[in-house]
């Protein structure tokens, strides 16, 4: 019975300074080899991001496909529906009220758009999930 409750107390321990040791990480993506990239990581991805893209480019890409891009909102032409324009062409974007965050924007504005490609059958627009202006 002694030597039981030893184990039991033993695991108990080692559990308990493992669960200590990686509480002191606030999340985020751990390696293969169960490390994290840097001491000073507040969690998050560490690695390549997705890079800015064109309209044109945009265009060519497969539905979902996630972009971000700059450029002006020229036009309203629906609810919601809006035409975004950069040096490469224009393309239309679905923009949800709650995605302004009580942001004005204007045809003067430079805004970076990052949302995902909605390809239909005739037509490719960009699902807006977050609008930044630029300053």
């Amino acid at each position: 019975m002694k030597k039981i409750l030893v184990l039991l107390i033993g695991s108990t321990l080692a559990f308990a300074s493992q669960a200590n040791t990686t509480s002191h990480n606030n999340g985020g993506f751990v390696s293969p080899q169960g490390t994290i990239q840097s001491s000073a990581d507040q969690g998050g991805f560490k690695g390549p991001s997705i890079s800015e893209t064109t309209v044109a480019k945009a265009k060519d890409l497969s539905d979902d496909t996630w972009v971000i891009l700059t450029g002006k909102i020229t036009k309203k032409i629906g609810n919601e529906l809006y035409v975004f324009e950069d040096s490469t062409g224009g393309i239309n974007v679905d923009i949800d009220n709650k995605r302004w965050r009580g942001q004005t924007v204007t045809p003067d504005n430079t805004v970076r758009i990052e949302g995902k490609v909605d390809k239909e059958w005739t037509s490719v627009e960009i699902d807006v999930k977050q609008i930044t202006i630029i300053k």
